[in-house]
């Protein structure tokens, strides 16, 4: 999902398939709405080399959307557009609040992105794989730690993917 990406290819060959790879590509389009939309509070509240961290964070989500947004439409669907505003999940007074916010993007990225792994076809499985795989190397950049495995939460098998497009919207 990277600016580069080929787009239109590996579509699933089942109408379910393809709807559950739509839906899954659609909740990553509004994490990343989100993501943008919180590295922008970050980027308010962070100084120095930090500053640069957030900034390129920033612009590689930017590309990401973009990207996703032709995917939605390759897929046959219609992108999700962005929210005014989002819901912070708490505060965020300075640059300590910025880093832990920064994470949490991070975090709730690489579950969306583990979806999409699961929800794709080969292409978009290998580029929701490197999505995933970066939103957990920001995370630990920021916070200082990881997890043994990013983005997978325990849950049952029959759950509803965690990144549902309705479920994303207007929320961090």
């Amino acid at each position: 999902m990277t600016a580069g990406t080929v787009r239109g290819s590996s579509r699933r060959d089942s109408d379910d398939g393809g709807h559950e790879e739509l839906t899954a590509v659609q909740a990553a389009l509004a994490a990343e709405h989100a993501a943008v939309y919180g590295y922008g509070v970050v980027g308010g509240r962070i100084a120095g080399d930090r500053r640069k961290e957030a900034q390129a964070a920033y612009d590689g989500h930017r590309a990401r959307r973009d990207a996703l947004r032709h995917v939605v439409r390759d897929l046959g669907g219609t992108p999700q557009a962005a929210a005014a505003a989002y819901e912070l999940p708490f505060p965020v007074p300075d640059a300590a609040a910025a880093a832990r916010l920064a994470a949490e993007l991070e975090d709730r990225l690489a579950a969306v992105y583990a979806d999409l792994v699961r929800a794709g076809g080969a292409v978009r499985r290998r580029e929701a794989a490197a999505a995933l795989r970066e939103a957990a190397v920001r995370s630990v950049r920021w916070r200082g730690s990881g997890v043994a495995f990013p983005g997978l939460a325990e849950r049952p098998a029959d759950a509803a993917p965690t990144g549902s497009a309705s479920a994303a919207a207007g929320a961090l």
